[in-house]
């Protein structure tokens, strides 16, 4: 086995052990923070990859998951103006990293992404992460050749799937309940 592709292989790895870990916690501002993380080591593994779209879509869902973060603390985070902002944004990297129609899926996941990440409901994000997140990412994986990326994909549906089952539903969708106020 060639050794750089052991080691790009293994920051998925990394990830996918930050991303398998975010959907068991109770919170929205731990599962934002355990993903940055995951974004992080995704990042290098892009970046090694030559896929530059993916490398700076991940380093934006940080940004975006460190502010979002603070939803509950800081009144100017919750701003909805802020996902036109993040929108901009994604089309700005995706036009500066294009490489042809395979820069589409990032820009589709960073869209989507932040749109149902900024309604603050927990059911939602997970319903957004299930469809619009994952099965992108699957492709866009498969097609730059990041294979621990795509198995964690799919481990990551399964655990939401798990969290929903776990924590109920109804009390992820519920605006009153504890996964809306941590």
């Amino acid at each position: 086995m060639n050794m750089g592709f052991a080691i790009t292989q293994s920051f998925g790895i990394i990830s996918t052990v930050f991303f398998l870990l975010s959907y068991q916690l109770k919170s929205n501002k731990g599962l934002y923070l355990m993903q940055a993380a995951g974004c992080g080591t995704f990042a290098l593994q892009y970046l090694l990859l030559g896929a530059y779209s993916g490398c700076l879509s991940q380093v934006f869902v940080i940004i975006r998951n460190l502010m979002l973060s603070k939803y509950n603390q800081w009144a100017w985070v919750r701003s909805k103006g802020w996902v036109p902002v993040f929108i901009l944004i994604a089309l700005i990297i995706t036009c500066s990293t294009w490489n042809g129609p395979i820069s589409l899926i990032p820009l589709l996941v960073m869209v989507s992404g932040t749109i149902g990440l900024w309604t603050n409901n927990a059911g939602l994000i997970r319903l957004v992460g299930l469809t619009f997140i994952s099965p992108p990412w699957i492709i866009y994986d498969s097609l730059i050749g990041a294979y621990s990326a795509i198995i964690n994909e799919v481990l990551v549906m399964a655990f939401v799937l798990c969290s929903i089952a776990r924590f109920g539903w109804r009390q992820m969708i519920d605006t009153e309940s504890d996964f809306q106020k941590k």
